[in-house]
């Protein structure tokens, strides 16, 4: 199964380690699901990460942040965007999370951003929430 991590899911990770975000992280790193993202979510992520302001905020310490970062860049599938997509006006970046799952033809986007779960699919992409899909996951695993 694919899926796309929006940003915040992936922060909402580091920032609380026993959430349903972490329990996705916990997943992708159990080899259940394919973590698929895209270059530019890719520096989002750790732009994010590694900001300042959320930095006061993150359960873990800056190896740990680090080696999360290099875990991401190496194991999960980048796949650079193969169509501009301009469908959420009111947040254009979110547009950057459905061009990552239409080029990587993901299964799942798991936000918690209301401009991508207003839209529920995309291109046959299911949109749902951390909880949404931990739920999906436990009817899937084996």
């Amino acid at each position: 199964m694919k899926i796309v991590l929006d940003t915040n899911v992936a922060v909402s990770a580091v920032l609380n380690p026993k959430g349903p975000p972490a329990e996705i992280v916990k997943a992708w790193r159990a080899h259940s699901l394919t973590w698929v993202t895209s270059p530019p979510l890719l520096d989002e992520l750790e732009r994010t990460l590694l900001s300042p302001r959320v930095g006061r905020y993150l359960a873990w310490g800056e190896d740990e942040i680090a080696e999360f970062l290099a875990a991401v860049h190496q194991a999960a599938e980048v796949t650079p965007p193969t169509d501009r997509i301009d469908v959420i006006r009111d947040d254009p970046a979110d547009n950057r999370v459905l061009e990552a799952a239409v080029s990587a033809q993901a299964d799942y986007i798991v936000s918690g951003d209301h401009h991508l779960l207003e839209l529920k699919t995309y291109e046959g992409v299911q949109i749902v929430t951390p909880a949404r899909f931990v739920a999906i996951l436990a009817t899937t695993s084996p």
